[in-house]
């Protein structure tokens, strides 16, 4: 070949090696930046104006890195990354207690503390490490306040026949919210028996199973259902467009009203397929800047103890919780023992 054509074609071949490289590499750093969150509902808005909505969105802008994100109920999150425990597709898992706890225990998560969750309460992450609270929550009932002229005062108020076919809880096991609802059970009537006794009642004016919390406030916004579960800071969130929707706590036997923390907990999935991503998101909504908007824009509560709300959702919220009581639920002796608390509900209620 003449030296001016072989010449010609080492440059060409020189120019194309570029080009290629830049199309390969292009292609592996576009799927590097991407981060995958399975998440419990709630936090996601239905107009695309939720907390999620606007975290995911600045954490892109400020990192490049795209989040890809799944939902669903707390359990079926939790079984969902139990299947592919072999080839994990999750970076990110986000859920309730006791399904925080349970994905832990199954070692479906890897040791990471976020910046910042040294100011976070040590009842609302592990002790090991493996799970941070990231938005403060609270189990609660809703009502419709077109409906109803007052919200029901007690559990027993339920069994009346104006709730016939007008009331519906979200399934325990398989939902966060519907797993509280057997858990304050047991604590408001004191036990398991008596929790499962009422329930058995209950039954003749439920509904049926429903395996999202979330899909429950619409209905009883619209009216087809008097009351369901749900959780402040989703009910919260969805009364800006659910003008029907109030919250409500059933009272124990001192004839208090009572509930307990749910918060949202977030962890880095064990052999997760962008862990670096995953901390970078972890971090981010932990930031000071992300948690002031809990409230203002997610209707939440602060994960982080020094993070003080003054927006009008936060002065909102504090006036729903006014006089409710707090109890603890021993998440270990939950986690433990759910399955079998499960399988005592489906006997009770032949669900």
């Amino acid at each position: 070949m003449p030296r001016n054509r072989l010449a010609l074609a080492v440059a060409l071949a020189l120019l194309a090696t570029p080009v290629l490289s830049a199309c390969g590499g292009s292609s592996a750093a576009s799927d590097a930046k991407v981060v995958t969150v399975y998440s419990a509902d709630g936090l996601k808005g239905e107009n695309g104006d939720g907390w999620y909505d606007k975290v995911f969105a600045d954490f892109q802008k400020q990192t490049g890195i795209k989040v890809k994100y799944v939902e669903g109920g707390s359990g079926e999150m939790v079984q969902r990354a139990v299947r592919e425990r072999s080839n994990p597709q999750a970076d990110v898992l986000v859920t309730l207690p006791p399904f925080i706890q349970e994905a832990d225990s199954k070692g479906l998560l890897q040791k990471y503390e976020p910046k910042d969750s040294d100011q976070v309460s040590g009842a609302d992450k592990a002790e090991d490490g493996t799970w941070t609270s990231v938005v403060g929550n609270y189990f609660g009932f809703v009502y419709n306040k077109k409906e109803l002229k007052r919200a029901p005062r007690t559990w027993d108020e339920l069994l009346d026949a104006t709730y016939k076919n007008k009331l519906q809880y979200s399934t325990p096991g398989v939902a966060g919210d519907g797993t509280a609802v057997l858990i304050k059970a047991v604590h408001d009537f004191g036990g398991k028996e008596a929790a499962l006794a009422y329930l058995k009642k209950l039954q003749a004016n439920n509904v049926g199973p429903s395996a999202s919390t979330g899909k429950l406030a619409p209905k009883v916004d619209k009216g087809e259902l008097l009351v369901a579960n749900g959780d402040v800071q989703m009910n919260y969130a969805q009364s800006k467009t659910m003008p029907n929707l109030g919250i409500w706590f059933p009272a124990g036997k001192d004839g208090k009203p009572t509930t307990f923390a749910l918060p949202y907990a977030a962890g880095l999935v064990t052999k997760a397929p962008h862990s670096e991503n995953g901390r970078k998101l972890l971090d981010f909504m932990l930031a000071r800047k992300q948690q002031q908007e809990v409230s203002e824009i997610g209707g939440g509560f602060a994960a982080r103890q020094d993070v003080k709300a003054t927006d009008t959702n936060a002065i909102a919220l504090t006036k729903v919780m006014d006089g409710v009581e707090f109890f603890a639920p021993d998440w270990n002796d939950v986690d433990k023992n759910l399955p079998s608390y499960v399988e005592d509900w489906k006997s009770a209620t032949g669900s």
